[in-house]
């Protein structure tokens, strides 16, 4: 695996520039390495995420170098996808609570009995949500995350739980 690198460095003030960088790689899946220094693999959605993310650099009055780079031992390789797959990890933890508080949510909606169709649809759009999330990490996890099969499953469940949900809405507003 080829790995991009990217060498940062960014004035202090305004932060604002130096934060924009930061948000751009974090919300791509750019791994930190170092203060300044950030890691992708070498396929075209972090590609094009670090070409963004020069570009904020730029407008920062910022320097960016980036760099093409490979493991020097199949060690450092093993250590470099572990350290990205370990992120990935975490990405997947933190949906898979946002799933458990999506299904939280509903059963709370479910025992109060708010069968209304405002609410529904926030339910709606808060799955849509998981989803797009769920799609973003799965775009990203290139070596495979072990809880990122548990993350699809646990998207299905609230999926399934959604549209039982939406059967009990409907069945209170035909009863009203």
């Amino acid at each position: 695996m080829s790995w991009l690198v990217l060498l940062v460095r960014l004035p202090a003030e305004p932060s604002r520039h130096r934060v924009a960088v930061w948000r751009e790689l974090r919300r791509v899946g750019a791994l930190s390495v170092g203060q300044g220094v950030w890691a992708v693999p070498q396929v075209e959605v972090f590609t094009q995420a670090l070409e963004r993310a020069v570009a904020l650099v730029e407008r920062g009055d910022g320097e960016a170098i980036v760099l093409q780079a490979t493991g020097r031992t199949d060690a450092d390789a093993g250590r470099l996808e572990a350290l990205f797959t370990a992120a990935r990890e975490a990405e997947w933890a933190e949906f898979l609570a946002d799933c458990a508080k999506y299904q939280a949510e509903l059963d709370k909606e479910i025992r109060t009995r708010k069968f209304t169709l405002a609410e529904l649809e926030e339910e709606e759009q808060s799955l849509e949500r998981l989803r797009r999330w769920h799609r973003d990490l799965r775009a990203r996890d290139l070596f495979g995350a072990p809880s990122a099969p548990a993350a699809e499953q646990r998207l299905k469940h609230c999926a399934e739980r959604l549209e039982d949900y939406t059967d009990r809405v409907f069945q209170a507003l035909h009863q009203a």
